[in-house]
This record gives C-alpha cells, sequence and structure tokens, in this order.
C-alpha cells in the first residue's frame, strides 16, 4: 500500500541528505528541492535536476528550456502546472551546482536512490512519463534503455504509451536536434496527442 503523499513530500522538502549524508562532495549550497505531484496526476515528466534559474524560483522548467519543453508538448503554462494532472519529477531535486566548464553537474544520486521509489509508489496513477534525458531514462527504463541516448529516443516505440524517451530540452541540444528530424517530425505529433488525450 502506498504512503500517504502529503507527509512524504514535506519530509523531501526537508530534505538534507546531500549536505549531511552525501555520497561524495556535499551540495554547494543550501537545498531546495523542486518537484510538482499530487496522486491524481497522470502525465508525469521526469527530467534530470533543477537548473540555476528553477532553483531561484522554486518552481519547475521555469526557465528557457522549460519553454520549448512546453512547446513540444504544445501544453499552456497553466496546463503545465496543474498538479492534479501532471507530475514533474526530477532524478535529482536541488540544482546541483556548475562544473568547471560553466555547465550543470548531474543529478545528485542520493535523491534517486532515498526517495524514487516511494515517490513512485505514492503515484499510482501515472499512465505516461516523459523521460527527458539520459539519467531518467536509464533509471525508469530498468535496463531496457539503449547505448546512447540517441538510439534510446529512436527506439520512443518501444516504449509508448507508457514512456517517451526525449532528449533534454535545452539550447545546449539544437545541434542534435538539427541532426535528428525525425525526432520532431514523428515522435512529438504522437507524444503530443497523447498529452492531450491525459489533460482532457
Amino acid at each position: 500500500m502506498a504512503e500517504p503523499l502529503a507527509p512524504l513530500l514535506k519530509e523531501i522538502r526537508a530534505c538534507r541528505i546531500c549536505i549531511e549524508a552525501p555520497f561524495n562532495a556535499p551540495l554547494p549550497h543550501e537545498p531546495r528541492p523542486v518537484l510538482q505531484i499530487s496522486k491524481s496526476a497522470k502525465l508525469a515528466i521526469f527530467g534530470q535536476a533543477p537548473g540555476n534559474l528553477v532553483h531561484q524560483s522554486g518552481k519547475p522548467f521555469t526557465d528557457p528550456s522549460g519553454d520549448r519543453l512546453r512547446a513540444w508538448l504544445n501544453v499552456s503554462t497553466d496546463e503545465f502546472y496543474d498538479a492534479k494532472r501532471v507530475a514533474i519529477i526530477p532524478m535529482g531535486f536541488c540544482f546541483p551546482g556548475y562544473d568547471a566548464k560553466g555547465g550543470d553537474l548531474p543529478p545528485r544520486k542520493e535523491c534517486a536512490a532515498h526517495w524514487r521509489a516511494r515517490l513512485m509508489a505514492a503515484a499510482p496513477n501515472i499512465k505516461t512519463a516523459i523521460l527527458v534525458g539520459g539519467y531518467a531514462q536509464k533509471w525508469h527504463l530498468n535496463g531496457t534503455a539503449r547505448k546512447s541516448l540517441t538510439e534510446t529516443v529512436a527506439a520512443w516505440r518501444d516504449f509508448t504509451p507508457a514512456y517517451f524517451p526525449t532528449p533534454h530540452p535545452s539550447w545546449r541540444n539544437n545541434g542534435w536536434l538539427k541532426k535528428n528530424l525525425w525526432f520532431e517530425e514523428e515522435l512529438l505529433p504522437v507524444l503530443r496527442k497523447r498529452v492531450r488525450a491525459l489533460l482532457r
């Protein structure tokens, strides 16, 4: 039986594992877990980790990547942030900080290890999850992800309707999108149709 969601969310929002008991170096700033979930949500977005802008706002995908993701899904801002219909659960709940080149570090591993199974059990009505990026794909596809993100996304038909793997909507992937036109031509129309059906 799934545990109640409200106390679980309270625990997550107070989490300090990555500072008090980190797997490696501690989080370089105060934690601010960012996620959106309800028991009634049928659509889920499983991403990587919040960026700095999201860390500041405390709201998922409040950045240019979020604008592109909403365009990919053909959803309004109101629909996207309706927690009763859409769950947004990154692999790492907090902004992980920057690497030496100024890019975001990978999601903190403490989050998935400690919280993910409990959260998934507490959200039993999710019918379709959009797996944004390789970290979410490897965890949720449970050994069936391909060797590379491109191969996994190209094999999207093998995972639907439960999962739709996508690249991250970051501007850093503009080159990938230009090389893989099938993503917007073939995958996105099917994904948009599925999203619309779940949001009705």
